[in-house]
């Protein structure tokens, strides 16, 4: 029987059932130790669960309700046996169980939900679920699953566990600046970006949690390893997927050409990681060569399974719930007290009607629109070919929000503000030509003449340095031949002298 013609008994709140004891096993409302079996027969129950579980999911595809039911209720049974000892049993690594249920959540065809599931999970679960919510919502919030499932919302799909908890306060505190700005950003890049997204079958939201993660939606963005563009592409991995030197422009600089890519490349990945979004965005930060031999051939596996999460940088271990986070928050702000801005980000053009630079057109536009903070950053993303110091003659089109079209005719097509911000953008700035300091305004001059120093137990090349006046740390590596600037007691130093 096809997945999408499960029968309705195989949904998810049984399984929200077990989880919800393993919640309360983990967390401050502990539950009170019960004596339990060895933590070794916890376990082997455990794999006998999910052996089960699996099972009774290849009985119901093939039709044989009766026995998948019972298969089923035998491994939910198993489960909540192990939830509800597990809190209770030394040495019990919740994480593990979790990365089971994670596992079992992901298994038909790698998604939560099968065909009609959205509604009929409704119909099944308790009054008002959990906290009123229904279907993947009314899973416990640290132990909902991630995945990421065609065509489904990823609102109902992603988890809301300790680590992307962690990474939505960073977002509502810290990184607070970092998220309104990427949003702001992306409304306006929105009709470019969006749509090679929509074409992929990819969520909007994960599209804009990994561009406020990796640039904030700033186009030009360049990392200090090289990443660059809104979605920090590596230049081998942009190549790979069509971007690189375009008549003297690097196109991972351009949105919609960044956006084109990356979502061919989480297509890639999902496929090569059985749906599994964790793994997919823990691919993109940290190497997928190097994900695939963590994950070797078992592709169901968490990425919150201990074998593969202690593995992975502190990087990484940050990037992938601060992304989910991000697209969470994207999707929910009015749930977290957040706010974010309203933005016409409507697609308009103009046609210069004088030269003028990109900052120039910030200076005239001022705050149209009712963008306090300029326009500055919006010209250049729209337009990321441009050098936004060079003046553009008057016949170019130019890329801007609609908002902005009636604002260029009335404020920068004529009259005093162009005038001003010409004015300002011709501005001579003195050159001065750099005077060479002297070694003698500081300290006496020395000679080629040099004294020897014994190194005693405590002393650095700074504290040599300040015994002897006319010598400096680097005048003393440099004459030692030190690598690293590193000293062995009882080593015998040429110290330079004064003239």
């Amino acid at each position: 029987m096809p997945a999408a013609t499960a029968p309705r008994f195989f949904r998810m709140m049984p399984l929200a059932a077990a989880i919800t004891l393993l919640a309360a096993c983990a967390s401050g409302g502990t539950p009170k130790p019960v004596q339990a079996p060895e933590l070794n027969t916890l376990y082997a129950h455990l794999d006998q669960a999910s052996k089960g579980y699996e099972t009774a999911l290849q009985q119901a595809r093939e039709g044989n309700t009766e026995a998948s039911e019972k298969s089923l209720n035998d491994a939910l049974d198993q489960m909540k046996d192990v939830s509800a000892h597990c809190g209770g049993t030394s040495g019990c690594d919740t994480q593990r169980v979790f990365s089971v249920y994670d596992r079992l959540l992901r298994l038909k065809d790698g998604s939560f939900f099968a065909g009609d599931d959205n509604d009929t999970l409704g119909d099944q679960a308790p009054e008002g679920g959990i906290d009123g919510k229904t279907g993947a919502a009314s899973l416990p919030e640290a132990q909902r699953s991630v995945t990421l499932l065609r065509g489904q919302k990823l609102s109902e799909l992603i988890a809301i566990n300790g680590p992307v908890k962690a990474a939505m306060e960073m977002w509502l505190t810290q990184w607070r600046p970092q998220l309104m700005d990427a949003y702001v950003n992306y409304q306006f890049m929105r009709y470019r970006m969006w749509p090679q997204y929509e074409r992929a079958d990819l969520p909007e939201a994960l599209l804009f949690g990994i561009m406020a993660k990796e640039s904030g939606g700033k186009v030009h963005a360049v990392s200090r390893s090289g990443a660059a563009g809104p979605l920090q592409f590596m230049y081998a991995t942009g190549m790979r997927f069509g971007l690189g030197n375009q008549d003297g422009f690097d196109t991972r600089f351009d949105p919609a050409e960044a956006a084109r890519a990356n979502a061919e490349y989480m297509d890639e990945q999902l496929k090569q990681f059985n749906n599994n979004l964790e793994m997919t965005l823990a691919a993109y930060n940290g190497g997928e060569g190097r994900m695939r031999r963590m994950v070797g051939d078992d592709p169901s596996v968490s990425f919150y399974d201990p074998k593969i999460y202690n593995q992975l940088s502190q990087e990484t271990r940050e990037y992938v719930p601060a992304v989910l986070a991000a697209a969470w928050l994207f999707l929910h702000p009015e749930s977290y007290n957040l706010r974010f801005p309203k933005v016409d980000g409507a697609a308009g053009s103009i046609v210069l009607k004088r030269p003028a630079s990109l900052t120039e057109l910030t200076v005239c536009l001022g705050s149209a629109g009712g963008m306090n903070d300029g326009w500055f950053r919006t010209l250049r993303n729209l337009n990321p070919r441009l050098d936004p110091q060079v003046s553009q003659p008057s016949g170019v089109r130019l890329e801007v929000p609609k908002v902005l079209e009636k604002a260029y005719t009335a404020r920068c097509a004529d009259g005093p503000w162009p005038i001003l911000a010409n004015d300002l953008h011709t501005a001579v700035i003195p050159v001065v030509t750099p005077v060479a300091s002297s070694p003698s305004a500081s300290r006496p001059s020395t000679s080629s003449r040099t004294r020897s120093y014994t190194v005693k137990r405590g002393d650095t090349l700074s504290s040599i340095a300040r015994k002897f006046d006319c010598a400096d740390v680097e005048d003393i590596a440099r004459g030692n031949d030190l690598k690293h600037h590193h000293l062995k007691v009882g080593q015998t130093l040429k110290v330079p002298m004064c003239k």
